[in-house]
């Protein structure tokens, strides 16, 4: 890996960072393509080609996984939750996490309170995966007598 490439991956890696920290903040592009000291056309272009998804869609998807603890591990309301992770729209919130997740928020918490294990496995488990999104999964033919497991 090239010095310059090493460079652009640590300013790529603050800005990230930021966002996992301050996922319930107002971020911008603006803010962290100066958190990255880059402008922000190049922020844009090497967070995607780092990480494989725009700076927009990685803060969705990391105040979704939020969302997601919070609405199985709480009795706070959707609304709350929603605004407690960030988004400023009951209607955005709804729509980004049922595209991320497959289902709305409320049908989500219907699943019930998370099992007790370790968080760093929950987290794993429970993130949600542009790959994985319901919508994209291929069926998977049921064999006889395996309940239907890949």
């Amino acid at each position: 890996m090239s010095r310059s490439s090493e460079d652009s991956n640590r300013r790529m890696l603050r800005a990230r960072d930021e966002m996992d920290r301050s996922y319930a903040e107002p971020l911008d592009v603006t803010v962290l393509a100066r958190i990255a000291h880059v402008s922000e056309a190049h922020f844009i272009r090497t967070f995607k080609q780092t990480f494989g998804e725009t700076p927009h869609r990685y803060l969705q998807r990391r105040r979704v996984e939020r969302a997601m603890f919070l609405l199985r591990s709480t009795d706070r309301t959707v609304t709350d939750v929603c605004v407690a992770v960030g988004f400023s729209s009951l209607g955005t919130f709804s729509r980004v996490f049922a595209d991320v997740v497959g289902e709305p928020p409320s049908v989500y918490r219907r699943r019930g309170p998370l099992a007790p294990v370790p968080s760093c496995f929950g987290m794993r488990w429970l993130r949600p995966s542009e790959k994985t999104r319901p919508s994209e999964k291929t069926a998977v033919p049921e064999k006889p007598g395996d309940g239907g497991r890949p």
